[in-house]
């Protein structure tokens, strides 16, 4: 089977995030819906290092198959394969999923107050677009993975309290690019508390400019982040496409 530019994309996302150690060993997962499906979608095969992912390591879920993986977890994680399955069921606007336990945002997440405040520009670009799931239950089988889509509703992503971070994005490059960014939101604001020193927070205006600034920003930095990335990978690990 012909390998897509959508495999190769998500494939540049695991090994990027592997080289900025915001990786979990062999857990966590990354996924993107197949254009213009929003029930068929590639996820990570289970137990593969993110430094190791390959484009061909990534498995199509589809309707017809998505049963017969719940049963396969050596194929695909079985808390991959539900929160992912709930989300895209769930969530229409959800096009790409990314879900880690990276240092700074999990660290977020287990303050009892977790909600980023508005103090630099990249903190900003998460005002009113994050939402809180406070009900951790365990891990993300069904009924948890459940509980998380209802809580995603109509926001783009979602700090899971006392677990990690899940983004999403109309393309993988969104998707990514809000990972990454959240992550060093995270690490701001966590730096800035860490001085025990009062927090300069922009009005709730300032912020949500911002945000919006951001996000029409006049030219596609989440693509052109992506492609940057891609190249250095096409130099220094070309096998991620295979």
């Amino acid at each position: 089977m012909e390998i897509t530019e959508l495999q190769k994309d998500l494939a540049a996302t695991f090994r990027w995030t592997a080289r900025l150690n915001m990786h979990e060993g062999v857990a966590n997962h990354f996924s993107a819906c197949v254009p213009g499906s929003s029930t068929e979608f590639y996820v990570n095969k289970a137990g593969i290092h993110f430094s190791q992912i390959k484009a061909s390591d990534l498995i199509l879920v589809t309707k017809e198959n998505i049963k017969e993986l719940k049963n396969k977890p050596e194929i695909v994680d079985p808390t991959a394969i539900n929160i992912h399955g709930a989300i895209y069921e769930k969530v229409p606007h959800a096009k790409c999923i990314f879900h880690a336990h990276s240092k700074f945002a999990t660290a977020l997440s287990t303050l009892k107050d977790p909600v980023l405040k508005p103090i630099d520009q990249n903190t900003m670009m998460f005002f009113n677009r994050v939402s809180i799931f406070n009900e951790f239950g365990g891990l993300g089988f069904e009924q948890e993975s459940s509980k998380m889509a209802n809580a995603l509703g109509n926001r783009q992503h979602m700090l899971l309290t006392n677990h990690g971070i899940i983004t999403t994005g109309k393309t993988i490059a969104d998707g990514f690019n809000a990972l990454y960014y959240f992550e060093k939101a995270a690490e701001t604001y966590l730096t800035a508390l860490s001085t025990n020193q009062e927090l300069n927070i922009a009005s709730d205006e300032v912020a949500e400019k911002t945000a919006q600034e951001t996000a029409n920003y006049p030219i596609d930095l989440a693509k052109m982040h992506l492609d940057q990335i891609k190249l250095i990978l096409d130099k220094e690990e070309p096998e991620y496409k295979s």
